[in-house]
C-alpha cells in the first residue's frame, strides 16, 4: 500500500468534512487544499505526493488568520521558513484486505444516522467541556463517510469514522467512553469495516500512545507524516 494512497485518503476525508461546513477544497497533483479556514482541527492542505512543495499549497491557502495548519504527508518538507511550527509528527498505517476480521465484534455497531445522534456522538468523542464545531449533520448524508457508535446494553461505549476513497477506506476518529477498552473499539470499527466495505484495505494513521493498538489490530505502520502549525 503506498503512503500516497493513505494520504489521498485522509484528504477525501478533510474534504468530506469541509462540504459538510459548506466550505469549498480542491485537489490539485500536489496537494489538495482549502483556500478558507477548515473546520477546528482539520488542515487547510494536504500534500500528495512525495515531491510537492510549499510553493504547489502555501499560495492557496489562507496564512494570514490563526489556526492555518498542513499536513505534510511523507514528512519531507521544512515550513520554519514560512512561519510554521511542527504541531506533531505520527505514522501512516495500513491493514491490508486479506487479514481476516476480529469474529465476533466486541461491541454492538450502529450507524450514526440523525443530528440529535451525532450530537451526542461528538460530545463523546470530545470529551470534557463543550466540543468544536466539527461534525456537523450535512456529514451523514455523504454517501462516502459512515458515522459508527459502539454499544454495549444501552450505553454509548465509543466511536469512530469510516472513509471510502477509491481505493483504500480509511478508519479515523476513534474513541472509547470511560471505562470502555480501546482494544474493544479497533476491534469493532475493523468489524464493521469488513461488514460495510468487504474486501478493502484501511488506512488511517495514530502517533504516540495512540499508534500501539492499532498494531496490535493488524495494522503496520506505512511511514511518517509531520503536521505543521502557522505560527501567527
Amino acid at each position: 500500500m503506498p503512503r500516497a494512497a493513505a494520504a489521498r485518503n485522509n484528504a477525501d476525508w478533510c474534504a468530506a468534512v469541509c462540504r459538510a461546513h459548506g466550505t469549498p477544497s480542491s485537489f490539485g497533483e500536489a496537494a489538495w487544499v482549502s483556500a478558507h479556514r477548515t473546520p477546528p482541527l482539520y488542515p487547510d492542505a494536504v500534500t500528495l505526493h512525495p515531491d510537492a512543495a510549499p510553493a504547489d499549497f502555501l499560495p492557496s491557502i489562507d496564512t494570514a488568520s490563526p489556526g492555518c495548519s498542513v499536513k505534510d504527508s511523507f514528512a519531507t518538507l521544512d515550513l520554519t521558513s514560512d512561519g510554521f511550527v511542527e504541531l506533531f509528527t505520527a505514522q501512516w498505517i495500513h491493514r491490508p484486505a486479506t487479514l481476516p476480521a476480529p469474529t465476533p465484534p466486541a461491541l454492538r455497531t450502529e450507524q450514526v444516522t440523525t443530528a440529535s445522534a451525532l450530537r451526542d456522538w461528538q460530545t463523546a468523542w470530545h470529551g470534557d467541556g463543550t466540543p468544536p464545531d466539527v461534525f456537523r449533520p450535512e456529514l451523514l448524508s455523504d454517501p462516502s463517510v459512515l458515522v459508527l457508535s459502539f454499544h454495549e446494553g444501552d450505553g454509548l461505549c465509543g466511536g469512530a469514522v469510516l472513509n471510502r476513497s477509491p481505493g483504500p477506506v480509511g478508519l479515523s476518529n476513534l474513541f472509547a467512553v470511560d471505562g470502555t477498552g480501546i482494544s474493544a473499539i479497533w476491534s469493532s470499527a475493523v468489524t464493521a469495516a469488513a461488514e460495510h466495505f468487504p474486501g478493502r484495505p484501511l488506512v488511517g494513521y495514530e502517533h504516540e500512545e495512540d499508534l500501539a493498538p492499532a498494531l496490535t489490530h493488524g495494522f503496520a505502520p506505512l511511514g511518517p507524516l509531520r503536521v505543521w502549525l502557522h505560527d501567527a
